[in-house]
């Protein structure tokens, strides 16, 4: 039994069910292309069975390294960039305390990332907090040559050894890399750091169930099993329910139907704020899946209400060409009211004796009415609470989502190619070799 529904009625004004109905073959045929691997990128499909392949020998080893290394760090750095720390990073932001780092329990470790921009103020500051902490680190790159993470981990590396000297460092450091080849994977075999791979068939931004994702998650003390239990459930699901009924089919041809109506802005809205990093992950699995051949949904994403007071008027009365998906949550883990004031002056007396939780949803409810009369049809995924288990269903929701979305537009939801555009530009004008002649037609653009 799962946890997710896929709530398309109010989209029902802005696309018929006759518009709906036109992919119910197509949906059969998608999942038919993803299962027997017959679409483009069909080797990076490794990620539809990692949860069923996962053993429990391998949690288990995920598990002791990760308290091995609690057990010495006050603090973690996760070193990467795009789909090597955002996954881990959306799953430990909606599982842990808001205010973790505020609270100084003994058995906490702290999750903190580097790798993820070159900004030199951020990198000395973080320098300054590993000089008063004890920490270790996993560096999390397929090749080692990433510019961002391999600056990092340069700097990061030099640091540690100083520090603790060269044999404790390495005890210290965790290479999540190449199985056999590739600048990291060279390096962790000269200095003898512990190694987890990186699969060949799984692509950055589906890695949250490797080890990718799950050491740091680990780490961070949050139940890997329980993430790796949704996740399967949602696979099991899948396997059994190719068709056009799957909620994570619903949620696919509803965003296709109305990309084809003018719709071609997604806003992902949550109104928990601790869900802000499953958006960030969120938009880089659709934005770099479907954002190529001149296509595609531009991702965006929202928490609410916050986000009412800055971008609510846009939404409501803007351009119309958005939709908004929301993440919405039947129940929240903990429990506050509202108490009566004796003056009332704030004039709240009326809602007193209230849950938070029950004006938050109000405010949920309005809203989506709001804005669906605004012209902004909206999709809703219900989750019964946030938890491992449902954040592991999350995660699995959406991949396979993305993979459905992105053969039904017809481009290769697994590539990235758009990306290296201005990584060569910045060795060109950095001076690496080889880019001599990029570099002399760039300068000339620039003066």
């Amino acid at each position: 039994m799962i946890n997710i529904n896929t709530n398309t009625e109010h989209i029902k004004s802005f696309v018929t069910d006759a518009e709906l109905s036109v992919y119910e073959d197509k949906v059969a045929k998608t999942f038919k292309t993803i299962y027997e691997k017959t679409g483009a990128g069909n080797d990076f499909l490794g990620w539809t069975s990692l949860p069923s392949e996962m053993t429990a020998e391998f949690i288990r080893d995920i598990k002791n390294q990760a308290e091995t290394l609690r057990k010495k760090s006050e603090v973690f750095v996760v070193v990467g960039i795009g789909g090597s720390y955002l996954g881990a990073r959306a799953v430990i932001e909606s599982l842990s305390h808001s205010f973790s780092s505020l609270i100084n329990n003994a058995n906490d470790t702290h999750i903190v990332y580097a790798g993820h921009n070159m900004s030199e103020d951020y990198m000395v500051e973080l320098l300054e907090l590993l000089d008063k902490k004890e920490y270790s680190m996993a560096v999390i790159s397929k090749s080692g040559t990433t510019t961002e993470p391999a600056v990092a981990f340069r700097i990061l590396k030099n640091h540690i050894e100083k520090k603790y000297g060269k044999d404790e460092a390495r005890t210290r450091i965790v290479a999540i890399t190449d199985k056999e080849k590739g600048a990291l994977k060279t390096l962790a075999n000269t200095e003898g750091y512990k190694t987890y791979i990186v699969p060949d068939n799984v692509g950055g931004r589906y890695s949250v169930l490797t080890p990718v994702g799950l050491l740091p998650i680990a780490v961070a003390g949050i139940d890997i099993e329980e993430l790796v239990n949704g996740a399967l459930t949602i696979e099991n699901y899948c396997r059994e329910n190719q068709n056009a009924d799957n909620v994570v089919a619903q949620y696919a041809v509803a965003r296709q139907a109305l990309y084809h109506k003018g719709k071609t802005n997604e806003i992902l809205v949550s109104y928990e704020s601790r869900l802000q990093y499953i958006a960030e992950w969120w938009k880089q699995l659709y934005g770099e899946s479907e954002g190529k051949d001149g296509k595609g949904i531009f991702p965006a994403s929202d928490i609410f209400t916050t986000d009412l007071h800055s971008m609510g008027q846009y939404i409501q009365e803007g351009l119309r060409n958005l939709f908004e998906t929301i993440i919405s949550v039947e129940r929240p883990n903990k429990e506050i009211c509202i108490p009566l004031a004796d003056s009332d002056l704030d004039q709240l007396n009326y809602i007193a004796g209230k849950r938070l939780s029950e004006v938050n949803h109000t405010a949920e409810t309005a809203t989506m009415l709001a804005h669906v009369d605004g012209g902004v049809p909206n999709i809703i995924i219900q989750i019964p609470e946030i938890s491992a288990f449902t954040i592991g269903e999350l995660i699995y929701f959406f991949e396979m989502g993305c993979a459905l979305s992105g053969y039904m537009l017809e481009v290769n939801p697994f590539d990235q190619p758009g990306v290296e555009a201005y990584k060569k530009n910045m060795f060109a004008l950095l001076g690496k070799k080889g880019f001599e002649e990029r570099a002399d037609a760039l300068r000339k653009r620039i003066k």
